[in-house]
């Protein structure tokens, strides 16, 4: 499995790479937009991308939208609580702009929200335990991600990946059933932004449809509560029902559609939005 690329320099992480097909402007550091933009595309155009996505602090939006970008999603109080989040694309290939399963994503988006007015409180089965993940556990991480994901756009299924960010700004969780994990998620937190995103969600085919998913989310809750976060987010995969009512029913909000934003399991797909305020 291939990954894209990571730069990170004074403050600005970019990620790009062929499997994405995109440059993604993850965290927009203290320097001047326009050059960190001019630096965005200037990437682009190097290695014929199709997209361009940011995500950024309401008080940029102006740079982006004189150049061209258009919001895909919104997450109010973003930073710190206080300033609201804008993700925005840019499209070099107009074909990539049109997802071609629409129809999918506005019944799945539909039926997520239906679902989220009954939200209700999710339990655990019998025989199953949460708990966060430690390094002793990345080789199973690493085991069940690489089952789940055919491809994914960060390395996850790379046990020395999964360790290397435990020690910086990602926690692991784990459900685990007689001593074996069988589902997995992660909080990956921006410290700076106070903000954390749920993401990395997997279950392993055997144990789906056990609400696995939604008893991770909740323990993650807690604990980035604890922890000072005060907006928590999604980048879910739109095409899908589970996942999207999982967070419906948590209580989050829809914020927003991303393109055929990231390639999992071979294919791009297009990604939805929820946050919800802790």
């Amino acid at each position: 499995m291939t990954t894209d690329t990571i730069i990170a320099r004074e403050g600005t992480v970019i990620q790009h790479g062929p499997l994405n097909d995109r440059v993604y402007l993850m965290k927009l550091g203290p320097g001047i937009v326009q050059f960190t933009l001019e630096q965005a595309e200037a990437l682009a155009r190097e290695h014929g991308y199709s997209k361009i996505f940011a995500k950024v602090p309401a008080s940029a939006s102006e740079a982006f939208r004189e150049r061209g970008y258009e919001v895909e999603a919104v997450v109010p109080g973003f930073f710190n609580g206080r300033e609201d989040g804008y993700l925005y694309a840019k499209y070099l290939d107009p074909q990539r702009r049109e997802p071609a399963d629409a129809d999918v994503i506005e019944d799945v988006l539909a039926t997520a929200l239906a679902r989220g007015e009954a939200a209700r409180p999710c339990a655990l089965p019998p025989g199953f335990a949460i708990r966060p993940a430690g390094p002793e556990d990345a080789e199973a991480l690493a085991t069940l991600y690489d089952t789940v994901f055919e491809t994914y756009p960060f390395p996850i299924y790379d046990p020395g990946y999964i360790r290397e960010t435990m020690q910086t700004h990602i926690r692991y969780y784990c459900a685990v059933r007689e001593g074996r994990i069988v589902a997995a998620s992660s909080a990956e937190i921006d410290r700076d932004g106070q903000n954390v995103e749920m993401t990395d969600f997997a279950t392993h085919p055997s144990y789906r449809g056990m609400g696995l998913c939604s008893a991770l989310l909740a323990a993650m809750e807690d604990d980035m509560q604890d922890a000072g976060m005060h907006t928590a987010y999604t980048i879910a995969r739109a095409a899908m029902y589970p996942i999207n009512i999982t967070f419906a029913r948590a209580g989050y909000e829809f914020g927003g559609t991303l393109r055929n934003n990231t390639n999992i399991c071979g294919a791009f797909e297009s990604m939805n939005v929820w946050y919800k305020r802790l």
